[in-house]
C-alpha cells in the first residue's frame, strides 16, 4: 500500500518535472495521468500536493541559476550586483499582471474552464501558434538576446502574455515563451525568462496552499509529498538542461506538433471513454 502510493508520487513527480518547463502544458498531462493514477489521499491533500510539488521543480531553477540570480554574491562586482538586481526588477514587473489577475479570477477560471474540452482546445491552438510563429520568424534575427537588452515595457508585455496561462491547458512556459519570441526575444532568452518568472509565482502559490492545508501531515502524506518534490527536482534539472540544449539548434515547432497530438489524444480519450 505505502509502496504503491510512493510509486504514484514518483510518476507524478516525473510528469511535473518534465511538463513544468517544456511548453507542452502540465495541466493537459495531469488530466490524463489522473485518469489512471489516483493518490489514496484526502481531496484537500491532493489539491495541496499538485501545487506544492512545484517547489521541487522550482528549486531546480534556483540551483541552476543561483550565481546568476544572487545579487549578494561576494564574487560579483558592484556593477554585476546592479545587473542582477535589474533581473529581479524585470521579473517582478513581468509577474505582476498574472499575479493580480490570477488572484482576482483564478478560482472563477478554474471553475468554468478546468475541463478536458478547454484544455484540449488550448493544447491544439497554442500548438498551431508555435508552428505559425516559428515559420514567420524563420531566418529573422532576434532583437533581444540578453536580459540586459530587455526593457521594462517588454518585461511587462511578456507578463501580459503569461496571463493567458490562467486558462487551463495553455502552459505558463508556453505562453511566456511565445510572447517573448513575438516581442523579439531569442529562444534562449525567452526560455530563461520564463524560468525566472516561475520563481515568485510558484513560491507564492505553494505558500498559499501550505497555509490553507496546514502543517499537520501524517507520515504517509509527508512521504508522498517529499517523494514527489525530490523527483520533480531531479527531473526538472534534466528537463531544463535538455530544453536549453535543444533550442540552441532547433526551434519550438516540435513542441507545437506534440501539443496538437496531445490535444487530439485528450479529445479522443474522453469522447470514447468519457
Amino acid at each position: 500500500m505505502v509502496l504503491i502510493e510512493i510509486l504514484k508520487a514518483v510518476i507524478l513527480g516525473i510528469v511535473e518535472g518534465i511538463t513544468e518547463w517544456l511548453p507542452i502544458s502540465s495541466t493537459g498531462h495531469m488530466i490524463l495521468v489522473e485518469e489512471f493514477i489516483q493518490l489514496n489521499a484526502s481531496p484537500l491533500f491532493k489539491e495541496m500536493f499538485f501545487v506544492v510539488i512545484q517547489l521541487g521543480a522550482i528549486m531546480a531553477v534556483v540551483i541552476l541559476y543561483f550565481y546568476r540570480l544572487n545579487p549578494f554574491s561576494s564574487q560579483k562586482s558592484a556593477e554585476e550586483k546592479r545587473d542582477t538586481m535589474a533581473i529581479w526588477y524585470k521579473v517582478i514587473v513581468g509577474v505582476l499582471p498574472a499575479a493580480v489577475l490570477g488572484y482576482l479570477f483564478d478560482d472563477w477560471l478554474n471553475d468554468n474552464f478546468y475541463n478536458y474540452q478547454t484544455v484540449a482546445l488550448m493544447l491544439v491552438l497554442y500548438g498551431i501558434l508555435f508552428i505559425v510563429i516559428e515559420n514567420r520568424n524563420q531566418g529573422r534575427p532576434s532583437r533581444i538576446n540578453d536580459i540586459k537588452e530587455m526593457t521594462y515595457k517588454t518585461a511587462f508585455l511578456i507578463g501580459m502574455f503569461q496571463v493567458l496561462s490562467l486558462i487551463p491547458g495553455t502552459s505558463r512556459s508556453g505562453a511566456t515563451i511565445l510572447g517573448a519570441i513575438i516581442l523579439g526575444s531569442s529562444r534562449t532568452l525567452a526560455a530563461e525568462y520564463s524560468f525566472f518568472l516561475s520563481i515568485p509565482v510558484m513560491f507564492g502559490a505553494s505558500a498559499l496552499k501550505l497555509a490553507k492545508f496546514g502543517f499537520s501531515f501524517t507520515g504517509l502524506e509527508l512521504t508522498i509529498l517529499l517523494t514527489g518534490m525530490i523527483v520533480a527536482f531531479v527531473v526538472s534539472i534534466l528537463a531544463i538542461r535538455f530544453l536549453l540544449g535543444y533550442i540552441k539548434t532547433n526551434d519550438f515547432k516540435a513542441f507545437g506538433w506534440y501539443r496538437i497530438g496531445l490535444g487530439l489524444l485528450v479529445i479522443s480519450y474522453f469522447a470514447i471513454w468519457g
